[in-house]
């Protein structure tokens, strides 16, 4: 274990919390290996000792590691490492950006790309001519190496024409988009549970009949355009979504200060 995490600088030369400090210690021994998967975490009273500091900033900093997917909680045998997993946080983000939050790498194998005629749903969905083009993507997304969903997407190309000439085997397409001027604001994002279809299965490497999560999202951009849908489909034991959810009789903002501060985020 490390010296005591003290309070230190962060970005922008602001103070960390120690329980920050502590989390993003213990993350590093996490991401570097040494805490792997499946390891017990020292008991609270051993971290307070090792990191001369209180049982509350103990508590907290677990709790970020616990809502980032690092650790889990097995009852009274304790705190425990978990495999990684991609978080679906509530805040629009890329598949990329998740995983650099993970200390993870993201990669992606290209199934198909091509810019092709819109059909007539689509056009009537984009409010765009029947004669407009759009761009299409799949890919099957890989953490680490290992596969963990099939993203597919369609993007009107009118207002993005140059990320048609893009790779995208380790380019976040989210970025791309944002170079192209077009920021990815807002999303109407479903969820639900299906079953792995036999090819599903073959890339995702589980069997068919594995419990996948669909997620069906519409982006607009930074004028309230819609830019893109998507639909994809998630391990289910690799990926997970996470939300915060209000009483409708309490107002957001007086919500958010009960819960410490802690915002719902989300993804696309």
């Amino acid at each position: 274990m490390p010296e005591s995490p003290r309070s230190g600088p962060a970005l922008g030369g602001a103070v960390q919390p120690r329980y920050t400090v502590l989390a993003r210690s213990l993350a590093a021994e996490i991401s570097a290996g040494i805490l792997a998967v499946g390891d017990r975490l020292p008991g609270e009273r051993e971290l307070c000792r090792t990191f001369d500091v209180s049982r509350v900033t103990v508590r907290r900093a677990l709790e970020v590691l616990r809502d980032e997917g690092l650790i889990e909680s097995v009852g009274a045998r304790g705190w425990f490492v978990t495999p990684a997993t991609l978080g679906e946080p509530s805040v629009l983000r890329s598949f990329t950006d998740m995983a650099q939050a993970r200390g993870l790498e993201a990669s992606a194998r290209t199934l198909k790309q091509v810019v092709r005629p819109v059909t007539l749903d689509e056009a009537d969905t984009f409010g765009v001519s029947p004669a407009a083009e759009i761009f299409e993507l799949e890919r099957l997304r890989l953490l680490n190496g290992a596969p963990v969903g099939l993203e597919g997407t369609r993007i009107r190309i009118d207002l993005a024409p140059s990320i048609a000439r893009g790779r995208y085997e380790d380019r976040s397409l989210y970025r791309a988009l944002r170079t192209a001027g077009l920021v990815p604001t807002k999303a109407d994002y479903d969820l639900q549970s299906v079953q792995a279809t036999v090819e599903q299965g073959a890339l995702l490497e589980c069997a068919p009949g594995w419990p996948l999560l669909l997620a069906l999202a519409a982006t607009y951009d930074q004028r309230g355009r819609l830019i893109e849908l998507s639909r994809s489909v998630f391990r289910g034991d690799r990926y997970r979504f996470r939300t915060t959810l209000f009483s409708s009789g309490i107002p957001r903002r007086a919500a958010s200060l009960e819960e410490g501060g802690h915002r719902s985020e989300q993804r696309r």
